[in-house]
């Protein structure tokens, strides 16, 4: 008894420095995604005096190429585990980032966009894909994709409120630009450090997958239909929420005449109320109902958009960030977590595919968006989000009768 205890704290040992090296790799990129996402709208707006429409084409067309190459890299990374594909990746973009500071032009603005930093999008996947098949199918790396995600959203609470606070004040939008370009080259350094992934791991006949029980003899699945629809809703979803948050820092800035730190401090308080969730998340029995939480996190989007249109203040405004947050929190760990067990043994796919659905959404919210906030107006077009997310659940809802369970074993 004794020598099983000893050698599960060395598993434990062994497993807890890749977990590190890999979170390291996961909040460096998101205090780079927080601290750039958040004022990147204001620096194209504001620096490069682009109009709502020309930004949102400058969030929608990198994203065709973006999802392409996270599609081509998900695949590869299933028949061979590798680092490349997010070291390549993090190293375009940070030389993408780089070069935004040296042009306002609108045409090279989407040249760089549409090149170095269209691959910017593979990195989360590539990092979420490592968790499986660096730590095993073992406690730690069962709850890893929470875990990983929970780090994810401490780097959004921290990140909104150093650019809002320091880093826009004192060294401007180009500064962000060059703090962003520095994180990503510490994230470059970290994933390098990751030990090489392994094969991904199957799951065993008559383990419990997010379609029941895997039989022997069948791996798990879902049907071609029922992906489909899946795969629209979280699309949905993320349409929602991307145009909103395009639209998010003109409403508050121009629209409701507030100044623009408050929105750093909005995404920070939105990103601990992720955090909070997502370790509820991690907490949640595995045999819990994930459609009825992704469902009701997908109602908790439309309640941040009704509540955001109504306010004329602060106190609204902070107030919606809560169902924000939990909306968040739920799709990327039980969304993600739900993709990878309904097409396991195909990690690397079923990441891919959830995240190449978050692009399909941000391909849509930045045209979508520019023109509804250039057409309707602020106020109409968080509106409009709102309407979007409600769709999302119904798709979804609509998706369970067509995505079968798999008999429980007699």
């Amino acid at each position: 008894m004794h020598h099983v205890t000893t050698a599960g704290r060395r598993r434990r040992s062994l497993l807890a420095r890749p977990f590190t090296t890999l979170a390291g790799s996961v909040v460096l990129l998101g205090l780079a995604d927080s601290i750039v996402g958040s004022y990147y709208v204001l620096f194209l707006n504001d620096h490069a005096d682009l109009s709502a429409t020309q930004i949102g084409v400058l969030f929608s067309l990198p994203a065709i190429g973006g999802i392409a190459f996270t599609l081509w890299t998900g695949r590869g990374f299933d028949r061979r585990p590798t680092r490349t594909w997010a070291l390549l990746a993090t190293a375009s973009s940070a030389l993408g980032y780089a070069l935004l500071t040296t042009t306002t032009s609108f045409a090279w603005l989407l040249l760089i966009s549409m090149t170095l930093l269209a691959v910017y999008q593979a990195i989360y996947p590539q990092l979420f894909s490592m968790a499986p098949t660096v730590l095993g199918t073992g406690a730690l790396g069962q709850r890893a994709v929470p875990l990983l995600r929970s780090g994810w959203s401490l780097a959004w609470a921290l990140g909104p409120l150093i650019a809002g606070l320091l880093l826009v004040p004192r060294i401007g939008y180009l500064g962000v630009l060059w703090v962003t370009v520095g994180l990503l080259v510490l994230t470059l350094l970290s994933t390098a450090a990751v030990p090489s992934p392994g094969a991904p791991p199957v799951p065993a006949a008559g383990t419990t997958t997010a379609n029941g029980p895997v039989p022997a003899g069948r791996p798990a699945g879902v049907p071609r239909a029922g992906l489909v629809l899946l795969t629209a809703s979280i699309a949905l979803f993320f349409l929602a929420m991307f145009a909103g948050g395009l639209a998010l820092p003109l409403y508050i800035t121009q629209g409701l005449g507030l100044p623009r730190e408050l929105v750093g401090t909005l995404f920070s308080l939105c990103a601990v109320v992720e955090i909070i969730t997502a370790l509820a998340v991690v907490a949640l029995p595995s045999r819990s109902n994930q459609r009825g939480l992704l469902v009701g996190a997908m109602l908790a989007l439309a309640l941040h958009f009704a509540l955001t249109a109504a306010a004329h203040g602060v106190v609204l405004l902070l107030i919606a960030q809560v169902p924000r947050g939990v909306a968040i929190a739920v799709l990327t760990t039980a969304g993600m977590r739900f993709f990878q067990e309904a097409l396991a043994p195909a990690t690397g796919f079923a990441t891919t595919l959830f995240s190449a659905s978050v692009d399909g959404g941000f391909l849509l919210s930045g045209v979508l968006g520019g023109i509804a906030v250039d057409a309707l107006g602020y106020r109409q077009a968080i509106v409009g989000c709102g309407v979007a997310a409600v769709l999302a659940a119904g798709v979804f809802l609509a998706s369970r009768a067509t995505v079968p369970r798999a008999p429980a074993a007699s």
